[in-house]
């Protein structure tokens, strides 16, 4: 009888032990979970978190993103070592004034202020993006938290890379043009940085047409 308390005793002091080592091992996992969450948040391109967040990007629509039936991006027929040649963005920008109204008004834009919107690249130029209307877009300067200071970001991370040999042109390409601000949060950073810390190095504003009629005014 006693022999049978004394294991009783015992079988139960063992699921005990077992339970606390169960909850203790559950504890640890916690921390753990929340470190790799938190990796993942870095946002390393091809990581599966990235991937979630980024998921609600997808839902953007002009302003923050052009309409992709009117610009799909297109690139020239251009290497890795060419767009790495400084100066080399200059030589190829040319997008005269008349193509710049079209563009405008594609997208429903007949009046603007000064400073709202330019005509943008989807596909930068630093990146072998064309002049073709079907990679230009009206940009804004003035929508938050996406505009053409973010992009700037990513358009210049992106060729960075390209130059380092870290990441293939063509891919670069597709990234910017497929969506640039879910490419921004895999490849910058998860959110921008708030106003007063962005600095736009680029005066892409104050670039003049090669022929531009006395007197005419230059379109943004």
């Amino acid at each position: 009888m006693a022999d049978r308390r004394i294991r009783s005793v015992i079988a139960r002091c063992a699921a005990r032990g077992f339970a606390v080592s169960v909850f203790a091992s559950l504890a640890w996992a916690r921390p753990a979970s929340a470190q790799e969450s938190h990796v993942g948040q870095t946002f390393a391109p091809g990581s599966v978190a990235a991937t979630l967040v980024a998921q609600g990007d997808t839902a953007l629509r002009f302003p923050f993103v052009p309409d992709p039936v009117k610009t799909p991006g297109a690139a020239l027929p251009v290497t890795a070592k060419d767009v790495c040649v400084p100066g080399y963005s200059k030589r190829v920008r040319d997008v005269p004034i008349e193509v710049k109204r079209i563009v405008y008004a594609s997208y429903g834009i007949h009046e603007r202020k000064p400073g709202e919107y330019e005509i943008d690249h989807l596909i930068s130029l630093q990146l072998g993006g064309s002049n073709s209307i079907r990679n230009l877009w009206p940009e804004s300067f003035r929508t938050s938290p996406w505009n053409a200071y973010v992009k700037d970001a990513l358009e210049d991370e992106l060729h960075r890379r390209v130059c380092a040999g870290t990441l293939d042109l063509t891919k670069a390409q597709q990234i910017i043009a497929r969506n640039w601000v879910m490419g921004y949060r895999i490849y910058v950073r998860p959110n921008p940085l708030p106003p007063r810390h962005r600095t736009r190095h680029r005066t892409r504003q104050q670039y003049a047409p090669r022929s531009r009629p006395n007197g005419e005014r230059r379109v943004p």
